[in-house]
């Protein structure tokens, strides 16, 4: 098996320029592009500027945790891990083989830094609610729990119940982005936000492209209620 060893101290630093790069290196089939640049900046912004967790805290209780429920296609997350230091750049040309960590879904046992396992729709958002019930029942109050969704998952009815009971509960470290490129079957009146919304949740809707404009939604005050982030991006079959 390979090893996805961190890189050396003295390897250079990233920055989101070099994110296009680091995602070349990954080839072969079943890449799902679309569903991996989709995320590209909203994944950035959140490590780069706001998740309070880096490869020597990985293992401290007092991290936040980032779950990627949108784990098709994790080419942008892979890439965003290396330039953050959770894996060797080098590892990704592996990307898919046989005996690579960094398989076409994260495999927590595997890939440095990733909280679950994921890639089937709709289990992402109710393994958040659940940490964030978890934390807050250990007494760890300040972590933050974050889990990226992408709009089809809501075609899932386990998203819609977890929405609902963190509302309801009042799991005001739970954050959810949800990327909206028009992937969902039905979609609603109103949009995704309104969906959170109307559970309790605080919501915004933002340009999923610009960074600005997602960090300020990011650490937008949301006292007493899970907040939501909803980053609109290009549609899919554009």
């Amino acid at each position: 098996m390979t090893t996805a060893l961190a890189p050396q101290r003295s390897a250079r630093p990233y920055g989101f320029a070099d994110l296009p790069g680091l995602m070349a290196r990954m080839t072969g089939d079943e890449k799902h592009g679309p569903a991996a640049t989709s995320t590209l900046d909203a994944l950035w912004v959140l490590y780069d500027r706001v998740l309070d967790v880096s490869p020597s805290s990985v293992e401290s209780p007092d991290r936040d945790r980032f779950l990627l429920s949108k784990g098709h296609g994790p080419m942008a997350y892979y890439a965003v891990l290396a330039a953050k230091g959770f894996l060797d750049p080098e590892i990704l040309a592996s990307f898919g083989t046989y005996d690579s960590p960094l398989g076409h879904h994260p495999d927590r046992l595997l890939v440095p830094g990733a909280e679950i396992s994921s890639g089937s729709l709709g289990h992402g958002l109710p393994l958040a609610v659940g940490t964030a019930l978890g934390l807050r029942a250990q007494g760890l109050l300040d972590p933050a729990v974050w889990v990226l969704i992408g709009d089809a998952e809501f075609d899932e009815g386990s998203n819609h119940e977890a929405v609902a009971f963190a509302g309801a509960a009042g799991l005001d470290r739970l954050h959810v982005v949800a990327i909206d490129n028009s992937s969902a079957t039905h979609g609603w009146r109103g949009g995704i936000a309104s969906r959170f919304e109307a559970e309790g949740w605080s919501a915004v809707t933002v340009d999923g492209r610009d960074h600005q404009a997602l960090y300020e939604a990011y650490t937008a005050p949301h006292p007493g209620r899970p907040h939501a982030v909803v980053a609109r991006v290009e549609p899919k079959n554009s």
